[in-house]
């Protein structure tokens, strides 16, 4: 069987990422593979702690960080979320998904927590980008790809989401994304804390993920790599941003939708805890049981899913993550949760098998369909 380092190395240069660090941790064994560089054209090799911009990784973390809320009674997934964010009290939903954003009407029914956590609020990307309403969300609230010393800070960004009108009447369908940056800025606000200490207190330091947070020390980057995207025509990768660039500093807007840096050990540390059951290493408890099967749930209807197959290839989505539903794929199982992240990353638990894969990379994968280095990735993780 081909070894995880040869298929790793399969889809390095010649257009692909320059490196890329792998794990798969499985009853009491974890492999690791670093390949490649740091940055394009040679230089810093890659190194299992080298750090990556994790993006769409960041959204399981953001739920678990809204489940201890859930937990400790400050929020309950039924609740109205107007109370912490008044913005969003009297919201209006475009009268059909292609609608000018002006042809409005009244949200039928209050937005709620678990509006959010499933993705159906109203606010996200569709399978159709040229809607008019999807357009604000690019333009006014900098959604899309990563900028994180582009966007504004939480109260006038929500100030802004205030102005869009929802795509869709909450609860009627699936749309990705935006909804775990509103949670980010619920947690905030409920916790009284920032969102970066909130999760540094409750989830980062219980679990010694010491190099995951939403900007990368100055004396760290070394470590870091650069982030590309896909050369024209299939040539050299195009510097996005260096390693002193855009994460180097501290943001205004922490993204809970995709602003984490991070390593593959880190994410591994939070994917363990989620297969024991919402305990850390040492036994501490940071979620229950229970919490944790919620997020790992699919929470869609078929008509859902299938609004939202752009995106989920046919998953099912719990909380800030896909829920494997079909057997479309050999590593499709039963269960498996996690997700994608856009700056060329993935990470998933299976709990039938007690496993933790995570991939990172440093090249945008340009869109929602996963490349063939994730997909082949996913197979020998799977053992097929």
């Amino acid at each position: 069987m081909t070894g995880l380092r040869e298929v790793l190395e399969e889809h390095m240069g010649d257009g692909g990422p320059p490196g890329a660090v792998a794990l798969v941790a499985r009853e009491g064994r974890t492999e690791c593979v670093a390949v490649g560089d740091a940055e394009a054209g040679g230089g810093t090799p890659m190194a299992r702690d080298s750090l990556f911009r994790i993006a769409s990784l960041t959204k399981p973390v953001t739920a678990a960080a809204v489940m201890m809320l859930i937990e400790e009674g400050r929020l309950a997934p039924a609740a109205p979320v107007r109370r912490w964010l008044p913005e969003l009290a009297s919201p209006m939903v475009v009268r059909t998904p292609g609608s000018p954003v002006d042809d409005v009407v009244p949200a039928s029914r209050a937005i709620t927590v678990e509006d959010l956590l499933t993705f159906r609020a109203g606010y996200g990307f569709p399978s159709d980008f040229s809607l008019p309403a999807v357009g604000l969300l690019f333009g006014e609230l900098k959604q899309g790809p990563p900028e994180p010393q582009h966007v504004a800070p939480p109260d006038e960004w929500m100030a802004a989401l205030a102005r869009i009108p929802l795509l869709y009447q909450p609860g009627e369908a699936w749309l990705y994304h935006t909804c775990s940056d509103i949670l980010g800025v619920l947690i905030a606000r409920v916790s009284g804390r920032s969102l970066p200490e909130f999760l540094d207190e409750r989830i980062f330091a219980p679990l010694d993920m010491g190099d995951t947070g939403f900007m990368v020390p100055a004396g760290e980057l070394d470590r870091f790599t650069g982030y590309y995207r896909r050369g024209p025509d299939g040539g050299p990768p195009e510097l996005v941003d260096a390693p002193d660039g855009q994460w180097s500093r501290p943001v205004a807007f922490p993204s809970g939708g995709g602003g984490l840096v991070s390593t593959v050990d880190d994410w591994c540390a939070f994917g363990r805890m989620l297969l024991a059951g919402g305990r850390a290493a040492d036994g501490r408890a940071l979620l229950t049981p229970d919490s944790v099967r919620r997020m790992m749930t699919d929470r869609l209807t078929p008509a859902q899913r299938a609004g939202g197959e752009l995106f989920l290839e046919g998953q099912g989505w719990g909380f800030g993550g896909s829920v494997d539903v079909e057997p479309r794929e050999p590593w499709n199982v039963p269960g498996r949760y996690g997700w994608v992240g856009g700056t060329g990353t993935a990470a998933h638990v299976v709990p039938s098998t007690a496993t933790v894969t995570v991939l990172l990379t440093q090249l945008e994968l340009g869109g929602p369909t996963p490349p063939a280095l994730l997909r082949d990735f996913w197979r020998y993780a799977a053992g097929v």
